[in-house]
């Protein structure tokens, strides 16, 4: 029900609290990193402006606002520019989806998600837009009404019927993807009708192809459009089938044990081949599959907890050599979770990842500072191990009801200790103050600065409950963190 301040004997003066602000010069190998990732960030936006602006291109170089000589033809217009507007979003949410290692290490999984999300409802909007009109401008050219064009269209017109259909799948995605809607469901159900955009993409593309002229053989808009189709189904197959399967193949991941350390919290320890490979990744998740009876079909986003390990390399007693290990460490919270907590050693383990920039790739400054909560405290103990610090550069803020609920709190401390970190120790029940909710109330009146005196000059990482999370976030910005120095991974789906 304390507040503990546990400093490295390594800790410079001036790290006390409440000392004034020190200000370091945003110079260094991560001010230029940094550069580089916001030069990426502006790339990918030109990007995607540049892909919408070249879809809407198509038509206007096949003749375009020429070709629209009355009302009929120009509602039909109307429909074609936002199918095509439409369909490259589509497109691009599936690229964003794919997890491109360029786009991953330049805005990180959870953003790319988000953007994702985003782009779901103007798509389909325009899609939605795209089949009205263009059955509005045929109507009027033939005398009918809407529905009795969309009819006609339907029953006489090849491949049509395969576009009524792919609207529909697409409005089935973007409805359950609703976060009212989401939450009534299982993840498995959600993930389910996720994988029908895939089959409302394949249904949408036939018509594109043997309807108008646009997409004719022999025309260059045709190629452009069938390279942005081959393109973006090459992306997805390989880098969310191919380099995964590749992965697991090549680590040989298993069980080793599985290792209690709380009600509902245990951490789940694997050998492999290679994990070198996956070293300097603290922060970072991956997904598992643990390929078990009744587990295997189900994918768990999970951070490192502590960086691959290498054993000695045998024993006096001539028994070969250990494989080397990496560790998860799992909260119980849902039926999925809490069975991993019976694994058996020996279980076969398939990988992705790593993904996310909750690691050294997103550092923007010198100065280090980790805020962790509950479970999201473990994912601070692997990026702690492994992300570069001159001592005093770097300070963790553990918060928890009480010292039981900081997971791995020993061996944060012991890397605190031989790294040259300072660690607070926040427990206790929450404080009564609504922008000190995220303290216990044994903090007082103390605020992020009072902790972290330099608190404006560097990396600040999140990692806790969503609602607890928004708080630091928010005491964060109150404090002088300006937004690109402010690191917090969401997993949720």
């Amino acid at each position: 029900m304390k507040t503990h301040l546990l400093a490295s004997a390594d800790q410079p003066k001036g790290m006390s609290q409440g000392q004034p602000a020190r200000r370091y010069p945003a110079t260094g190998r991560f001010t230029a990193q940094h550069r580089r990732r916001m030069f990426r960030t502006d790339m990918l936006t030109v990007a995607l402006w540049v892909s919408l602006a070249a879809a809407l291109g198509l038509w206007l170089a096949d003749g375009g606002v020429s070709s629209v000589a009355d009302g009929a033809q120009a509602v039909t217009a109307v429909g074609i520019l936002a199918g095509l507007a439409g369909m490259d979003l589509v497109f691009l949410m599936l690229l964003l989806a794919a997890r491109l290692p360029f786009v991953d290490g330049t805005v990180g999984h959870d953003r790319a998600l988000e953007f994702h999300r985003k782009l779901g409802k103007p798509a389909l909007y325009l899609l939605l837009a795209h089949g009205l009109f263009v059955a509005t401008g045929y109507g009027m050219a033939e005398g009918l009404n809407p529905v009795s064009e969309a009819v006609s269209l339907w029953v006489l017109v090849p491949d049509m019927w395969l576009a009524f259909v792919s609207l529909a799948l697409f409005i089935a995605v973007v409805v359950t993807s609703l976060v009212a809607v989401r939450r009534r469901f299982p993840y498995e159900f959600w993930y389910f009708v996720h994988l029908l955009t895939y089959l409302a993409v394949a249904a949408a593309l036939p018509h594109q192809f043997s309807v108008g002229g646009l997409f004719a053989e022999g025309t260059w808009q045709r190629w452009y459009w069938l390279l942005l189709c081959i393109g973006t189904g090459s992306a997805l197959v390989w880098f969310r089938v191919a380099q995964p399967v590749m992965a697991t193949f090549r680590h040989q991941l298993t069980v080793r044990r599985v290792v209690p350390l709380a009600p509902g919290v245990f951490s789940i320890e694997m050998s492999g081949l290679r994990l070198n490979e996956l070293s300097g990744n603290g922060g970072r998740f991956f997904v598992w599959r643990f390929l078990a009876p009744g587990l295997w079909w189900q994918a768990h986003p999970f951070s490192l907890s502590a960086e691959p390990t290498t054993p000695p390399s045998g024993t006096s007693y001539g028994q070969p050599a250990q494989q080397p290990t990496l560790r998860i460490t799992v909260r119980n919270l849902g039926a999925g979770s809490a069975r991993l907590a019976s694994l058996k050693p020996g279980t076969k383990v398939a990988i992705e990842g790593p993904y996310g920039v909750f690691s050294t790739a997103a550092r923007s400054r010198e100065h280090i500072v980790m805020i962790g909560a509950g479970i999201g405290i473990t994912p601070l103990r692997a990026l702690l191990e492994s992300t570069p610090f001159a001592p005093g550069r770097a300070t963790v803020l553990l918060r928890g009801s009480s010292t039981d609920e900081l997971f791995l709190g020993d061996e944060i401390l012991e890397l605190c200790r031989k790294r040259g970190a300072t660690l607070f120790h926040l427990t206790g029940p929450r404080s009564a103050d609504p922008q000190g909710a995220w303290l216990p109330a044994s903090a007082g009146n103390s605020r992020l600065p009072d902790f972290v005196p330099d608190i404006a000059d560097a990396d600040v990482y999140i990692c806790g409950p969503s609602a607890w999370a928004r708080q630091v976030l928010a005491e964060a910005k109150r404090s002088g963190v300006r937004e690109e120095q402010l690191h917090y991974e969401r997993f949720d789906w």
